[in-house]
């Protein structure tokens, strides 16, 4: 177990799982307001298609895993057309996009909200300096 293996490491996420306590509320917010594309939905489950990511929201089974999720971080192209289509939908951000670090390559922008169950989320969005 302790030996590292230089070719093995943990590269890409699968899928993320984010507690919901309203499944029905926090499906039509994902795929109506966040127009997230719906793939499936089982019994007390729905997953979304982000990209290489699967995201799924669900109840937790067990009292010791309801909490609030991880912040999720979903990139965008252009940040601030991505704001004012939320906005447009009614989203209430915690604040503006706004830049939080620089490089001589590019700018890393972001802008946090909440989803209908509290959890926090973020736009994120790198912009090359010119």
């Amino acid at each position: 177990m302790g030996t590292r293996t230089a070719d093995f490491g943990l590269r890409r996420i699968g899928q993320i799982a984010v507690n919901v306590q309203d499944l029905q509320r926090a499906t039509a917010f994902y795929r109506d307001v966040l127009g997230i594309r719906l793939l499936f939905e089982v019994p007390g489950m729905a997953f979304f298609d982000c990209g290489e990511v699967r995201l799924m929201l669900g109840k937790a089974e067990q009292p010791e895993l309801d909490h609030r999720a991880s912040i999720i971080y979903y990139r965008v192209d252009d940040i601030a057309a991505a704001y004012r289509r939320l906005v447009e939908r009614g989203v209430e951000f915690m604040h503006e996009p706004r830049m939080v670090h620089k490089t001589d390559e590019s700018e890393l922008w972001m802008a946090f909200l909440r989803d209908s169950e509290e959890n926090v989320l973020a736009l994120m969005s790198e912009v090359p300096v010119v």
